[in-house]
């Protein structure tokens, strides 16, 4: 079980994973795990990157990672993700693995997926 430290658990499933073009803004920061959701959400293709809504009714479990980054990091995410005008919302996540003793949170799409394709559980 992971335990509390400083800075924010972020779960990310998409163009900031490691390897992929938004990586380099989790430069500094702490890679944990690879992690895995609840079978609670739908991630659809927005283009060029993924967006995650949250779906009780036919979620399935997401493919992601776990990074643990601090104030400076969070803000930069927050404005990459679009977080003021709205693309993005950060907010809590549950997780299957790794199982933690703290709030993680994650960044969820917010504009319309009605002509968005589902992608799957895993972002390329």
């Amino acid at each position: 079980m992971l335990t509390n430290e400083a800075g924010t658990l972020i779960f990310v499933y998409g163009t900031l994973k490691r390897g992929f073009c938004r990586a380099h803004n989790l430069h500094g920061q702490t890679f944990l795990s690879t992690a895995e959701t609840t079978a609670e959400y739908t991630m659809y293709h927005c283009g060029t990157y993924p967006g995650l809504v949250s779906n009780q009714v036919d979620g399935i479990s997401i493919q992601g990672e776990l990074w643990r980054v601090d104030s400076r990091a969070l803000e930069l995410l927050d404005e990459v993700e679009g977080v003021a005008e709205n693309l993005y919302r950060r907010g809590p996540i549950q997780l299957l693995q790794p199982v933690v003793s703290e709030m993680v949170q994650a960044y969820f799409y917010q504009r319309s997926v009605n002509d968005l394709p589902v992608i799957g559980d895993n972002w390329f």
